[in-house]
């Protein structure tokens, strides 16, 4: 019997994605990136995916070209002739990119954990009596426990004063 094997294959939204997810399963500081091992890993993933039949956009074709430009220009020594203060590190734009990326990546995660959280949250529909009252009511997050027993209060007094008495009817 025959028996396919299942590979799974972590899903990059972009090349920076991948260069994050390189950087932080090596444990490099951002700032300091060596180029060389970042370049060989991110080409070694693009094989994979190759190999696996996966279709390569051309945005990490793209990066892997970036990075090798870059490994190129840290392997060759520098011109003396030219003044080392226009000349940059060529790693910093790729750097900084990561950095925005990063933050972006990181805020998108929050604001999904405040929909996962808010997402069983329900309201009531806003009538003209609550738009009246909401200039003069705190919002949700302003609350305290005394706001609580007042609004719990004012629940009360518009409960009927006349009880009514449930009784159990039996059936047969």
């Amino acid at each position: 019997m025959y028996t396919a094997y299942t590979i799974k294959v972590p899903v990059f939204e972009g090349p920076l994605d991948l260069l994050l997810h390189l950087i932080k399963e090596n444990k490099i500081d951002i700032y300091d990136i060596p180029i060389s091992l970042i370049t060989n890993q991110y080409l070694e993933y693009l094989e994979l995916m190759k190999e696996l039949n996966l279709e390569i956009a051309s945005e990490f074709l793209v990066m892997a070209a970036t990075l090798i430009y870059i490994k190129s220009r840290m392997l060759l020594p520098a011109d003396d002739s030219i003044s080392n203060e226009g000349e940059e590190d060529p790693r910093e734009n790729l750097v900084q990119r990561l950095l925005e990326y990063q933050s972006i990546k990181e805020a998108a995660l929050l604001l999904r954990e405040r929909e996962d959280l808010w997402s069983n949250a329900f309201s009531r529909p806003i009538t003209e009596e609550d738009n009246t009252s909401m200039e003069r009511e705190p919002y949700l997050f302003e609350l305290n426990i005394f706001d609580l027993i007042a609004a719990l209060k004012k629940v009360i007094t518009k409960v009927p004063s006349e009880m009514i008495t449930i009784t159990k009817e039996t059936l047969t």
